[in-house]
């Protein structure tokens, strides 16, 4: 085999070979949940807690799949196990798991029916593209936060990882006109810190974490383990609304994602946090997350290569 599989609706496929209908409502609404996994050294970081998370949202958002959560991992693991076989040992995958409503070629707008739909489900991987942020452990984020703001909890809850993105769209457009390589942060309505568009955010003072109010963002699972690291260190998380005044003075400002697992922002708005210089607390997280999954996640990135 020379190209990674896919699994898509009910069965295992060469990657050339799968196909989207452009019927499908997660093109025509983008009404799409999904979810990504990497793994450390081939294995799965996490995989259980990815796939539960994508349950939750396919219930909320109404959605019924025809597999058991174990089913899915189970589906997952053995496309894990193929498409790593493709790569290096030393270079790891992320692994994208996406679920739409389904194809329905009556679609007429908002007046579509009540048709009966059967989901679309599908697994993939690629290499994870590690010397993309590589400049982000050189000389850290820089956030800026656009005129476009995050989507109300009070119309989609931030809880559901979906791919209705255009206004993350726009908010890059706007926030790469600061800066090309800058990461957009968005405000709620008020004001208000929020997310990334594929990270949560957070700060560093005085020794304590403090995290958005998780009514604005994303329940993230690399959020999840920095929260747990923190309680082995004897940290104290904070949950509460946060100002671009709270970052300009913090002492620390980190990212947290699935593909590099945590990275230093030293910059809002061309403005640096703090000193504008990468922490010692970031260090030491880094530190403790490389030891949870076996593997030097620094070196790592600064190994790879385009």
């Amino acid at each position: 085999m020379t190209e990674p599989i896919v699994f898509l609706n009910d069965q295992f496929m060469p990657a050339s070979q799968a196909h989207i209908n452009i019927y499908d409502l997660g093109v025509v609404m983008g009404a799409t949940l999904t979810e990504m996994t990497r793994t450390f050294a081939h294995q799965p970081f996490r995989l259980e807690d990815h796939i539960a998370r994508l349950y939750r949202s396919c219930k909320y958002a109404g959605i019924a799949l025809p597999f058991t959560q174990d089913e899915m991992a189970e589906k997952t693991r053995e496309l894990i196990d193929t498409n790593c076989k493709l790569i290096e040992d030393g270079d790891d995958i992320a692994i994208v798991h996406f679920v739409t409503p389904g194809e329905n070629p009556l679609y007429a707008g908002s007046a579509m029916g009540t048709a009966r739909l059967t989901p679309t489900i599908c697994i993939h991987s690629f290499k994870l593209p590690l010397y993309n942020w590589k400049h982000l452990f050189i000389e850290g984020a820089h956030v800026v936060t656009p005129a476009i703001r995050h989507i109300p909890p009070q119309c989609v809850d931030p809880k559901t990882k979906n791919r209705s993105r255009f206004h993350w769209f726009l908010a890059d457009q706007q926030s790469h006109n600061v800066d090309p390589k800058a990461i957009s942060l968005l405000l709620d309505l008020e004001g208000n810190i929020t997310e990334c568009a594929g990270s949560n955010f957070l700060i560093i003072k005085d020794k304590k974490i403090y995290i958005p109010n998780s009514r604005n963002i994303l329940a993230g699972v690399s959020l999840q383990t920095v929260r747990e690291i923190a309680a082995g260190k004897n940290i104290k998380i904070i949950e509460k609304d946060l100002q671009i005044y709270d970052v300009v003075n913090a002492d620390e400002a980190w990212l947290t994602t699935t593909p590099y697992c945590i990275a230093p922002c030293t910059k809002i708005n061309n403005i640096p946090v703090g000193d504008g210089k990468i922490g010692p607390l970031f260090y030491q997280f880094i530190k403790a997350w490389s030891a949870r999954v076996g593997v030097d996640i620094l070196a790592q990135i600064e190994k790879s290569e385009a």
